[in-house]
């Protein structure tokens, strides 16, 4: 096995995580200021707040902004460990210088100025994109995002819908500033517009698939994947119908966006490997979602438990 070559494969995944989050950064930067703040829409999360505060005190957007973040951020280390919080420092960095060199440029340009709802839409699937993106290789945008990825890790909703629940109360509040219930109503559409975006994003990134693998070279296989993806893997022990032969069967299941990486894997071991993969509905456990119940199914477990015992 080349390791040096497959190390390289896993440095260009990391890679492609934080210029993907990079991306999604610029994006939603594009959202907000083409979009929405020439309009005075207002968000929810931690750039909602930054919002309002610019807008009653002058503030700059991306100094609150990042102290804000910085806040929620000692919390969620806690909760979702370094390796989910580092891609969202990235995150939150690369967004606040982003935003103080390209704020001068944008504000210069004006997009859909006598179309408010065309801007709305727009601005929606951008800042949409740019959360779901940044969710989708194991970073956020920050604020809400972070509450969500918190509550989601223990309860089974909807990262959408926990933005949306996150950011209502922030933007019902913008009218203090703004003391226009038109804006805030506009701005109640584009939190909805968002949360199908994300969540639409999401569940295409966070997709589960399931490999079944016959090799001789099963334990260099198994190895790899363990090391470099890092996924578990489990040995089948089998029997070749035709060739009468003992086999071993490499049992394993991944994220879909981690595919590419297990099927590189393979045929730099052995391109001569059999290798079935399949979609799975759902996958919890270590590594994947936690099984979450609602509060009302554990009461009932509960009870059924007591009348068991008596």
């Amino acid at each position: 096995m080349n390791t040096g070559k497959i190390t390289k494969k896993f440095l260009y995944r990391t890679v492609h995580d934080y210029f993907i989050i990079t991306v999604a950064m610029l994006l939603g930067i594009l959202g907000l200021q083409l979009f929405l703040l020439p309009h005075q829409i207002t968000m929810g999360g931690t750039i909602g707040i930054a919002t309002v505060i610019y807008w009653g005190t002058g503030i700059p957007l991306q100094d609150i902004y990042f102290a804000i973040n910085a806040t929620l951020l000692l919390m969620a280390l806690k909760v979702l460990g370094w390796r989910f919080c580092v891609k969202t420092i990235f995150a939150v960095i690369i967004f606040t210088f982003a935003t103080s060199l390209l704020e001068p440029i944008l504000s210069n340009i004006h997009l859909l100025t006598d179309q408010k709802f065309m801007a709305l839409i727009v601005g929606a699937v951008f800042m949409g994109t740019s959360v779901g993106l940044g969710l989708s290789v194991g970073g956020s945008t920050g604020g809400s995002d972070l509450v969500a990825a918190m509550v989601h890790k223990y309860r089974d909703m909807s990262l959408g819908h926990i933005i949306l629940f996150c950011d209502l109360a922030v933007i019902t509040s913008s009218y203090l500033v703004l003391r226009d219930w038109n804006k805030v109503l506009y701005s109640y559409v584009l939190l909805f517009v968002i949360s199908f975006v994300v969540d639409h994003i999401v569940n295409t990134f966070h997709q589960s698939v399931q490999f079944f693998i016959i090799s001789d070279k099963f334990e260099q296989i198994g190895e790899a994947i363990n090391t470099l993806i890092p996924r578990g893997c489990s040995t089948l022990n089998g029997n070749g119908f035709y060739s009468k032969k003992d086999i071993h069967v490499i049992y394993c299941i991944a994220k879909k966006n981690e595919s590419s990486l297990i099927f590189e894997l393979i045929e730099e071991i052995d391109p001569d490997a059999f290798v079935a993969q399949s979609s799975v509905i759902g996958v919890y456990g270590q590594g994947f979602d936690r099984i979450k119940r609602s509060r009302r199914a554990k009461a009932l477990f509960k009870e059924k438990t007591r009348q068991l015992e008596a």
